[in-house]
């Protein structure tokens, strides 16, 4: 693990020293091997470092490129196949497959329904779908978010009305991220009426082949198809499929967007863009520019070391708590920011947007090679602060933690 301490000797400002062990840094420099000799697919690596976008088996061959090496369960314990890493080197595995512009591990499967799963699942269901999340033989999807049922999630309407031995689904998600290509979706659903709106809640496993889904998408303001809306009509879900406790699907659900936070700061990923950003800005000769880098180069220092503290603490047998609202919300301003920054260097070139499907000739686009892409991050980056719990929403969790209500 690394060391963190506070120097208090000094009585003018406490400094803070993060040092890696040589064990660390040993499996650090283990992570740079498999990304730069082979293990990350070259067709993907190829795309992502020139802003092409990712096809469908893009995104399946990397997560079996990860899956082979034995990284897929990378925050799991070693009982249920995962890697057992402390916190310091999911730290470190996070960061330099940001730094080295991988395209995101989707996180429904691995970081959200898992845990869950493994947690609050019986052994059949672990059994069942631990494996297949772990070789990626399984796409998963969210269906939390419905219309009029974001931030305020516990007002959820969908319901699930158990006749036999099936639920009877009927209602309809929306925001689904990537459900076109999805096998599975974990669903909270309403399993009872009376009483407070927390408490009949309910938590599903459903196949998305199962009659009665169906799929819509919502294209989002860069024209790309990320985010759908599902309907559920008459769906039977067997009741082996239901996680936990019926009407404990609020804990569940809280404890899922607990980690969910947690990897959405993205330090490495913004440190990448950071790093080309300085390269765009050097070329430039604009003073606003320069002060405005410096500033965010400033603010994701100051993330990483919320992070390492923060990790410091879960070293020591702690869990994602209000904490991980603090990166949710710098960590994403941090993302718009580097966006907003990259279309004002890229100027009146950044108009020049082809849209989510890139160009579709031969011809090369006017303008610096960043502009081409500036504009479509700096649109598809306005959903940072809204998914995983709107960043007005972490505020209120802060401030209910800060105060003790």
């Amino acid at each position: 693990m690394f060391v963190y301490f506070i120097n208090q000797k000094r009585k003018q400002k406490e400094t803070m020293d993060i040092n890696f062990t040589q064990e660390d840094l040993q499996f650090r420099d283990e992570i740079r091997d498999w990304l730069e000799n082979g293990g990350y697919p070259s067709h993907v690596k190829h795309k992502t470092d020139n802003g092409i976008a990712l096809t469908k088996q893009d995104m399946i061959d990397f997560h079996k490129a990860v899956s082979a090496k034995g990284w897929m369960g990378y925050n799991w314990p070693v009982e249920y196949g995962g890697t057992g890493w402390t916190a310091t080197q999911l730290y470190l595995f996070n960061k330099e497959f940001g730094l080295a512009g991988c395209p995101p591990l989707l996180a429904f499967g691995v970081s959200m329904v898992a845990p869950v799963i493994y947690t609050f699942g019986n052994d059949e269901q672990k059994k069942r779908f631990l494996p297949d999340i772990l070789d990626f033989n399984t796409w998963w999807c969210q269906g939390y978010s419905e219309p009029g049922s974001g931030s305020d999630l516990a007002s959820l309407k969908t319901k699930a009305v158990k006749d036999g031995d099936h639920y009877v689904v009927n209602g309809s998600k929306t925001w689904t991220t990537l459900a076109q290509n999805a096998d599975w979706i974990f669903l909270l659903v309403r399993t009872e009426s009376t009483g407070k709106k927390q408490e009949g809640i309910s938590f599903l496993l459903v196949d998305m082949k199962t009659p009665g889904i169906e799929v819509k998408p919502i294209i989002t303001i860069d024209g790309d198809h990320e985010v759908n809306s599902v309907f559920f009509t008459d769906v039977k879900v067997p009741v082996e499929n239901l996680v936990g406790e019926e009407g404990k699907g609020w804990t569940y659900a809280k404890f899922l967007l607990a980690h969910e936070r947690f990897g959405i700061a993205a330090v490495g990923a913004s440190m990448r863009a950071l790093n080309g950003l300085k390269e765009v800005v050097s070329k430039l000769d604009n003073s606003d520019l320069d002060k405005k880098v410096a500033e965010v180069e400033i603010a994701i220092s100051a993330l990483e070391m919320t992070e390492l503290r923060l990790l410091s603490e879960l070293e020591n047998g702690g869990h994602p708590g209000a904490e991980s609202s603090i990166l949710k919300i710098k960590g994403t301003e941090i993302q718009q920011g580097l966006t907003e920054i990259y279309v004002e260097a890229a100027g009146e070139y950044a108009l020049m947007y082809p849209g989510a499907g890139g160009y579709g000739s031969n011809d090369k686009p006017s303008g610096p090679e960043h502009a081409a892409v500036s504009l479509e991050r700096f649109l598809n980056f306005r959903k940072t602060s809204i998914y995983g719990g709107s960043n007005e929403i972490q505020k209120n969790i802060l401030s209910k933690f800060v105060l003790g209500v």
